[in-house]
């Protein structure tokens, strides 16, 4: 160790990497090396707070309160921070094995605050500290600027037409303009896009005295001029349009179309959604993993959340299965009577980031029940087609093809599963209640009815919370950088769990979310969390699907199959010591509200 120089080390670690130089080289001079052997208590509880920062070079050290382990720090891993921001030692910190580490006076830490980079790392609550810790390294040569404002991307103030202006005319003002929208001043205002005219005007064998608002939409689907370019994407796609006019203090000043986003981030949903509505047929699907792959990666080296990387996803996705079951239908004619095709698992809850196995079902109302044969070959077509685009077949068999039924067939199976909770319910429940609707027109409110009596069934209540508690980080003295106990599965170990939780906590307060934030957020509402808690295990929840999201894709990029587990060997200094916190967070919940669960952790 005596060949390792100190200063080059602590500064090759988060956050003193990102220091600017004369900040650091102010510190480096107070750089000292210190040896402790096993057994120093470094700090008691109470008692004299710590004055240094230190870093642990070689070594382990352990984190208690009463007596009960918080955490083992190991190799690059930092404490001592909590003291010296708090100016009182709140834990007792042990050396458990000999310990080399190097430190920094109180003072010179206080100075390095001033970086605000800095010192987000170090923020006391635990939520702030994790929202600030990912750092999110390149996964991809491509880094589009998402901190772009929708203003930037407006190149023309908006062209109108008057009410009373038909089709021709407003067909010949968009060519002459070059644009594919206009807009109409009605009250409220309307718009004409180059889509209305193939659909509306064209392919109903219109003529070009049409006025234009027999054929234009409204009311108008805007955005903020002050949104940022992820802002504008969601818009879009949730509203299935191509044309957003931009709005600033209540007046329209711009459009932004699906094209202006396409040149601002070459890699982003846009993109992929324009490769969706241009397939012409199932012998086009392959491929599409990839590109959802590639977008992924391309808008986490951009810094943007992994969970709301998610929700792009899903609603990518929510496009391309809307195209397959077109194709079906085509394929096998109109459908006997309404039907609604769900998804759950984490497509349900708008939760996947790359393309994991489908879970799917097929709901269709009772005047079907005699054409069964129908609907059972149209859930084999589209499941064959998720397949070929790259959903992979549910182990456990959770597909439409096996799936499938009237509605009155699946509010007695959700009712059943709720009144009678066996072992089996329990588990198809928690599978199921997670369901949303992606295409068909068929209406789903008996089923969410049925759901909601789950709020007062404190039997299947309790049953749930046992089987959600089943899950739990492990415990903090095996998250060693050696041996077999130093290997985690991010799902089981941490997603899962607060993904369970969170749905217990939903279906006993009555609330219909099903994304896990929005549950654990409408939780807190309800008087079941408070912020701290909430803000601790969010951000728990957020660092994971960020982390497992990086690590599987730098997997695929090597050619290799994503999976769920990581060795904390493999991992830098500060996600390491971050996963333990995250753990933590959710042991920490976990423990407070199983005795009102009448559960055990």
């Amino acid at each position: 160790m005596a060949s390792i120089d100190p200063v080059a080390y602590v500064r090759s670690l988060p956050p003193f990497h990102g220091l600017p130089a004369p900040l650091f080289e102010e510190a480096a001079r107070r750089l000292e090396v210190g040896f402790f052997p096993a057994g120093s208590w470094l700090v008691r509880a109470g008692g004299e707070p710590l004055q240094h920062l230190y870093v642990v070079r070689k070594g382990t050290v352990r984190l208690e309160r009463e007596g009960q382990t918080l955490q083992v720090l190991e190799e690059g891993e930092i404490f001592g921070y909590t003291s010296l921001i708090l100016g009182r030692a709140t834990m007792d910190v042990l050396v458990e094995e000999d310990l080399l580490a190097y430190r920094l006076p109180g003072e010179v830490f206080q100075r390095l605050l001033q970086d605000a980079r800095f010192a987000a790392h170090f923020a006391v609550g635990l939520g702030e500290r994790l929202k600030a810790s990912l750092d999110h390294s390149p996964v991809t040569t491509f880094r589009p600027d998402l901190s772009l404002r929708v203003e930037q991307l407006i190149h023309r103030p908006p062209v109108w037409a008057e009410p009373g202006a038909t089709v021709g005319a407003a067909a010949r003002l968009m060519s002459e303009k070059g644009i594919s929208s206009l807009l109409v001043r009605t009250d409220p205002p309307g718009i004409l896009t180059d889509r209305d005219f193939r659909t509306r005007v064209l392919a109903a064998g219109r003529g070009p005295d049409v006025p234009v608002t027999e054929v234009f939409s409204r009311p108008l689907r805007t955005v903020s001029a002050d949104a940022v370019i992820y802002d504008a994407w969601t818009a879009l796609l949730d509203a299935g349009v191509h044309h957003l006019p931009v709005v600033r203090d209540g007046a329209i000043v711009g459009m932004l179309t699906s094209t202006d986003l396409i040149r601002s981030t070459a890699q982003g949903p846009m993109v992929v959604l324009r490769s969706v509505e241009r397939l012409q047929s199932r012998e086009s699907l392959p491929g599409y993993a990839a590109r959802v792959t590639e977008m992924a990666g391309a808008c986490l080296a951009g810094r943007l959340d992994a969970s709301a990387i998610a929700g792009l996803v899903a609603r990518l996705n929510d496009a391309l299965l809307k195209r397959i079951l077109h194709w079906a239908e085509a394929d096998l004619g109109p459908p006997p009577a309404p039907y609604a095709w769900i998804v759950f698992g984490s497509e349900g809850r708008m939760e996947q980031t790359l393309l994991t196995d489908q879970d799917n079902a097929l709901v269709y109302a009772d005047e079907g029940a005699g054409r069964r044969d129908w609907y059972q070959a149209f859930a084999e077509r589209v499941d064959a087609d998720l397949e070929a685009a790259g959903f992979p077949r549910c182990p456990g068999g959770y597909m439409a093809r096996q799936w499938h039924g009237t509605l009155s067939d699946w509010t007695q199976r959700f009712a059943g599963w709720i009144e009678v909770p066996t072992p089996q319910a329990i588990l198809v429940a928690s599978i199921f209640f997670d369901y949303r609707r992606v295409g068909g027109e068929l209406d789903l409110e008996p089923l969410e009815k049925v759901v909601a009596r789950a709020a007062d069934r404190p039997v299947f209540l309790r049953l749930l919370a046992q089987d959600a508690l089943r899950f739990h980080p492990p415990p903090q003295l095996v998250l060693r950088l050696r041996g077999a106990s130093s290997t985690v599965d991010l799902k089981m170990h941490g997603i899962s769990p607060v993904v369970f939780l969170a749905r217990r906590y939903a279906l006993g307060a009555g609330v219909p979310a099903r994304n896990t934030l929005d549950r654990l957020e409408a939780a807190a509402r309800a008087g079941l969390m408070d912020e701290d808690e909430l803000a601790s295990v969010s951000e728990a929840y957020r660092f994971l699907l960020g982390l497992r999201l990086r690590l599987q894709l730098r997997l695929v990029a090597e050619g290799k199959p994503p999976q769920n587990t990581v060795a904390l060997a493999d991992l830098p200094a500060m996600e390491r010591s971050r996963l333990k916190d995250a753990f933590r967070a959710i042991r920490r919940w976990q423990e407070a509200t199983a005795y009102g669960f009448h559960a055990e952790v």
